[in-house]
């Protein structure tokens, strides 16, 4: 019985997903169709009931895979389950800066025609106005370079936190 317990807390050890690497993957994920299938392939068994982190980068990931499908009505419900999952994990945790970092992400780049960019302003002040607190040190240089290079951020914006 002891035994069947390790076995099963090992292979539970293996497939668990960290952040750090679905971090790297969503960031990939954004430039290669391909990276995004597979992210999404690894973020399968990620539930409302995990970390609220993962489940806000299964939204984001889900919404990366609408814009690769052909069919307007395949767009649909991807974009729909992904937002859904994003604003899930974000009332969950409002105080998240990842997971708000994630929807002013995805907000700040897909077509306004979509109609999900009501919390862009309130998004970008709230992570610029965290980003000095983060402890994770490469938590902070993912989203540095993400305002570094965006053109949703000022000039002034990116002097601010660098």
């Amino acid at each position: 019985m002891k035994t069947l317990f390790l076995y099963i807390g090992f292979v539970f050890f293996l497939v668990k997903i960290d952040v750090q690497s679905v971090r790297q993957d969503y960031k990939n994920a954004v430039k290669s169709k391909e990276i995004a299938v597979l992210l999404n392939k690894k973020l399968a068994k990620v539930t409302k009931g995990n970390n609220k982190t993962l489940v806000a980068y299964k939204g984001a990931t889900l919404t990366l895979l609408s814009k690769q499908q052909k069919a307007i009505k395949n767009k649909k419900p991807f974009f729909k389950n992904g937002v859904s999952l994003i604003e899930y994990a974000i009332k969950k945790e409002p105080n998240n800066i990842e997971i708000r970092f994630i929807r002013l992400s995805i907000q700040q780049n897909i077509p306004k025609f979509l109609k999900y960019n009501k919390h862009i302003t309130e998004d970008k002040k709230f992570v610029l106005s965290k980003l000095k607190s983060i402890k994770s040190t490469s938590l902070k240089k993912y989203i540095l370079d993400y305002i570094n290079y965006s053109k949703h951020f000022s000039e002034t914006e990116k002097s601010q936190v660098n």
